[in-house]
């Protein structure tokens, strides 16, 4: 999709992400927007409801005007956004905000407001992959079982004591202290069926995470697949040991650790046919959804505002005088 540089901008901005400085944030935007002379329109929420409530608001005036849809703040709220986007087939720009910003670092866009607004303002138009559970997209993973826990908990504690990484370390290590369920799994995929006793299953879709916990099936993300990363039951110290080897990229190398590519997943709990309701998370945020749970590559791309690579130094001059003898350009 090719990008005029003159579409308006219809900005989804969540004030609860980030490290209270929100407001801050807000203002750098703006002064990048107006320095521009860009058209511009910020909607200031806190989460819940009313996010995906103006998703879908920025949604429309985008299809009314040709404009580009933007998500700012943590990889929760860029999911939110990003499902109206996906589902509208416009633009979908981001400003990540969040504590470990995978979706954004993934494409080389900062934290940093004021530089990830100047990104935007000049960026082009890429197809990305995009995972789909059931009816809805993720950008970084999709799990049940002990994560959504572990992420229910990391909240809390953030909401109590500041968002930080080490925050969120410590809120994983206290979690693993309590007791938690093992899940009765049918996995079925490729034809295959497997039983597993686990206590959690995550799917990525993110290669930066995969590679920093050292999964190295993350490479079948580039063949339009999805990761599945489930564990054999482990006790508290061995899932102690687990994240040690997450910490310094090795998890891969896990005995209890069962990892593969796939394009199509279907995961039903336990042996009863009956459906029912379980607990996932999409990208941090926490929800229901109705078993048996479908995982899939979705069937389009998310049309995502990334960076121009710059070119080599030298290489623009030199295709300047190979195509019309002049070394040099309009001033």
């Amino acid at each position: 999709m090719l990008l005029t540089g003159e579409e308006p901008f219809f900005i989804v901005m969540n004030m609860g992400s980030g490290k209270g400085d929100a407001q801050e944030k807000a203002d750098a935007i703006q002064a990048v927007m107006n320095e521009a002379g860009r058209r511009y329109e910020i909607t200031q929420v806190r989460g819940g409801d009313r996010l995906a409530q103006a998703a879908r608001q920025a949604v429309r005036k985008a299809q009314k005007e040709q404009g580009i849809v933007v998500a700012c703040g943590g990889d929760g709220t860029l999911n939110a956004v990003a499902q109206s986007a996906w589902n509208s087939g416009r633009p979908f720009g981001i400003l990540p905000q969040g504590t470990f910003n995978y979706f954004g670092r993934t494409y080389g866009i900062p934290a940093d407001a004021a530089e990830a607004t100047k990104i935007l303002l000049r960026a082009q138009c890429r197809p990305v992959q995009v995972g789909m559970l059931n009816d809805r997209i993720f950008l970084v993973n999709a799990s049940l079982g002990l994560y959504p826990q572990l992420l229910e908990d990391r909240e809390a504690y953030k909401q109590r004591f500041g968002r930080s990484r080490f925050i969120a370390l410590c809120s994983g290590l206290i979690s693993l202290t309590h007791q938690y369920r093992q899940l009765n799994l049918q996995i079925m995929h490729d034809g295959g069926q497997r039983n597993i006793r686990t206590p959690t299953l995550v799917v990525g879709n993110n290669p930066l995470q995969l590679e920093q916990v050292g999964i190295p099936e993350g490479a079948v993300l580039e063949d339009g697949q999805l990761v599945a990363m489930t564990l054999r039951p482990v006790g508290t110290l061995a899932m102690y040991g687990l994240l040690l080897r997450g910490a310094f990229s090795r998890l891969g190398e896990a005995d209890q650790l069962i990892s593969f590519g796939f394009s199509n997943l279907m995961v039903k709990l336990g042996t009863s046919r009956r459906a029912r309701r379980i607990k996932v998370a999409m990208d941090g945020e926490v929800t229901f959804m109705q078993s048996p749970l479908s995982f899939q590559v979705a069937p389009a791309p998310l049309q995502l505002l990334v960076p121009i690579p710059e070119e080599p130094e030298g290489d623009g001059a030199q295709a300047a005088q190979d195509g019309d003898g002049r070394g040099g350009g309009e001033a």
